[in-house]
């Protein structure tokens, strides 16, 4: 069972993935209030009962392009609070940007074929329903081998690349810890030169900042 029920409006315009998302969430102990197919009925079943989380894909009807992304970035302007996890097909520099202008509340950030791995799924789900901030690791990997050499992020080494990526991840200390095969103090010490680096002021949640500044990069 999850550590406490969500209720959630799920949007997916393909039937076969909808319904098989609802299966995995109602199965996880989930509370599925609403699944939608569209956009718009999106946009109305949660502004008239908001629920802790939204999960939508990008392309939505009528247009099947940039649909879902909207109405996700409109839900988050309206009702800053929910939880929202993006599903997209590809990794999409562009939707990427968009979803992450703001870093209010928690938000996701998910290729589908990651719901196939239903514990990782679920995990992140968790994560994001508690405000924190979770993006699919095939899409850190495929923006770092991206990543110009300038900006903010050329000061940074590569062992802070790579610590920084893994918190894009969503993954703590300790998990970077395990994953790099070195001491969660060694990982302390790079988060600091991170946020030093960057120059994150005290006060703000700089670890989410430092995300951010990362995923725009």
């Amino acid at each position: 069972m999850p550590t406490r029920r969500l209720s959630i409006v799920l949007a997916e315009d393909s039937l076969l993935l909808r319904e098989g998302l609802a299966s995995i969430l109602d199965r996880a102990g989930h509370d599925v209030r609403d699944t939608v197919g569209d956009a718009d009925t999106l946009l109305a079943v949660v502004r008239k009962d908001p629920p802790d989380v939204v999960i939508t894909d990008v392309r939505m009807p009528p247009g099947h392009s940039d649909e879902g992304l909207r109405a996700a970035a409109a839900i988050r302007a309206e009702l800053p609070a929910i939880g929202i996890l993006v599903l997209s097909q590809y990794v999409a520099d562009a939707y990427l940007s968009t979803l992450l202008e703001t870093t209010t509340g928690g938000i996701g950030y998910l290729l589908k074929d990651r719901v196939g791995h239903v514990a990782e799924f679920l995990e992140s789900l968790d994560r994001v329903a508690n405000g924190g901030t979770v993006v699919d690791p095939e899409v850190v990997r495929q923006l770092l081998a991206r990543r110009r050499n300038d900006g903010p992020l050329a000061a940074l080494t590569p062992r802070e690349l790579e610590v920084l990526a893994l918190m894009a991840e969503g993954r703590v200390n300790a998990s970077i810890a395990e994953q790099l095969v070195v001491s969660e103090a060694a990982v302390r010490k790079h988060v600091g030169n991170i946020f030093a680096k960057l120059r994150l002021e005290d006060g703000l949640d700089r670890r989410v900042s430092a995300v951010l500044t990362y995923l725009r990069g």
